[in-house]
């Protein structure tokens, strides 16, 4: 987490862009040029989010320390999209950017130690170790108890990488199950924080923040408040800001006194920034990065007050 750390202290923004490219989203002259050179197939799609994706990096990079790709928007496109994933991993990382690969996986035993490999570690291929995916970080859905933690904690560990697992979800229906009370008088969501803070107590570095931290939503400002008062080594992972309705005011809570101990997610509100705007689809990139800006002021200004 302090690699993360220090990049949002390099740039001054504790801002991560989701990379969720539905191909309603990408500007119809990448679409139409993709289309035309592999066809109005999952390669022409994949090829054209790839485009996409490339010019959101290409002019964010400079001003943003990480992204976060969600798998699903990828393989819906079947092996290509999971090629396009790939290669945005591998730009993204070439430009400097923290990699946030939202995968929700998990399972147990060998199964959870393949999908830690896969993202974070290397798979052995004989007497070759080769990285898959090589993603800086990962999302991690905890309701499976230790069993499917402990092999994510060992490469991160092992390779010096963080993940951030499923607390308090920024979706209406998370309380369904999240808000409930438990006999020991706390809710499923305080319940499965105390275990990350357990399952992340001897890996905390230089700043203070252990390499296992937690997703949190903005659109729950007091549960975050709470969670930030309660976990002073618990590193956020804040969805919801922009596109469904999350706003700087409603984050602030999600920081120490430093003004670290979270990085906030928007993606549509950034990436699509060229829709709302109504603008040359040609200038998206530019848009998003004016949009990325104006995200970036928010978050300093409430900060800063």
């Amino acid at each position: 987490m302090d690699i993360l750390i220090g990049k949002i202290k390099q740039k001054n923004n504790p801002t991560v862009v989701g990379l969720d490219p539905l191909l309603d989203y990408v500007p119809n002259f990448i679409k139409q040029k993709a289309f035309k050179e592999y066809g109005k197939n999952f390669e022409g799609a994949s090829n054209a989010i790839l485009e996409y994706n490339k010019g959101l990096i290409d002019n964010l990079y400079d001003i943003v320390p990480a992204v976060k790709p969600q798998s699903a928007y990828y393989e819906m496109y079947g092996y290509e999209g999971v090629k396009a994933l790939y290669e945005t991993i591998k730009y993204a990382k070439e430009k400097g950017l923290y990699v946030i690969a939202d995968i929700k996986r998990n399972d147990i035993g060998s199964t959870a130690q393949a999908y830690a490999k896969a993202y974070l570690g290397k798979t052995q291929i004989e007497n070759e170790s080769l990285s898959a995916f090589n993603a800086d970080s990962i999302t991690v859905n905890g309701y499976l108890g230790v069993d499917g933690i402990t092999p994510f904690i060992n490469e991160c560990k092992q390779y010096d990488k963080s993940m951030f697992i499923l607390v308090k979800t920024s979706n209406h229906s998370s309380g369904e199950l999240q808000d409930l009370m438990l006999n020991d008088n706390d809710k499923v969501y305080i319940k499965m924080a105390k275990l990350v803070e357990n399952w992340g107590k001897d890996t905390i570095g230089k700043h203070g923040y252990s390499q296992v931290g937690a997703v949190v939503g903005a659109t729950y400002p007091e549960q975050l408040k709470e969670l930030r008062q309660k976990f002073k080594n618990m590193f956020f992972l804040v969805p919801g800001y922009g596109a469904q309705g999350g706003g700087a005011s409603d984050v602030a809570f999600s920081f120490d006194s430093n003004g670290l101990g979270a990085i906030i997610n928007s993606s549509r509100a950034i990436s699509c920034a060229y829709k709302k705007e109504n603008c040359s689809e040609q200038d998206f990139a530019g848009v998003a990065r004016r949009e990325a800006l104006k995200m970036k002021k928010e978050l300093n200004e409430v900060l800063m007050g």
